[in-house]
């Protein structure tokens, strides 16, 4: 039976709904609360994205950013957010369409959310051309370790790829409460 109703692509945008209302919270506060902060990895060739040429050569894939203490002009709309951040002392501008983020993480709670690129918005099957891509980025993950992630200067040092664990008051790791979506796919 053929899923007319798209739950996959559904699902993964009320989850990017999260985000968007977490980013739109930010904004209009101009700050984090408490000891949040957030890792968000997206893919930097996806329609939409606009980044200097400088992070796109450096970040040919894909990058993540880290939003803490350091950030300015946050603007959240329906479809996108921008964001200024800075890169080794440079400032830079960055668009990023919710379409393209790839995972979100929040340390501070271990709230992590991740997503599939192939289940993209109004499109029955992703077209040969994406097909292939994500392919490639796949492929490339699993063999290449991922380069170091991008992060404003006031951010921590840990890279989003190698978040670590965090310990309970009894000394137990806590798990991350992590969504796939692969889960819920229908398997031809």
């Amino acid at each position: 039976m053929q899923d007319h109703i798209r739950y996959d692509i559904l699902a993964q945008e009320a989850l990017r709904g999260v985000i968007r209302k977490v980013l739109s919270e930010v904004a209009a506060t101009g700050s984090l609360p408490g000891e949040h902060h957030f890792f968000i990895t997206f893919l930097t060739n996806a329609p939409g994205v606009r980044i200097s040429a400088y992070l796109k050569e450096k970040y040919t894939e894909q990058m993540t950013i880290v939003i803490q203490h350091q950030f300015w002009d946050l603007k959240v709309t329906e479809s996108y957010f921008e964001i200024g951040l800075s890169f080794s002392d440079k400032p830079e501008k960055l668009h990023v369409p919710f379409a393209a983020i790839r995972g979100f993480y929040d340390p501070s709670v271990n709230f992590e959310l991740e997503f599939d690129p192939s289940a993209t918005e109004g499109e029955e099957q992703p077209t040969a051309e994406i097909a292939d891509y994500l392919d490639t980025v796949e492929n490339q993950s699993n063999t290449e370790p991922e380069a170091e992630p991008a992060v404003s200067e006031t951010a921590p040092a840990a890279a989003a790829a190698d978040k670590p664990e965090e310990e309970d008051d009894d000394g137990d790791k806590a798990s991350a409460d992590v969504v796939s979506l692969d889960a819920f796919r229908k398997k031809n």
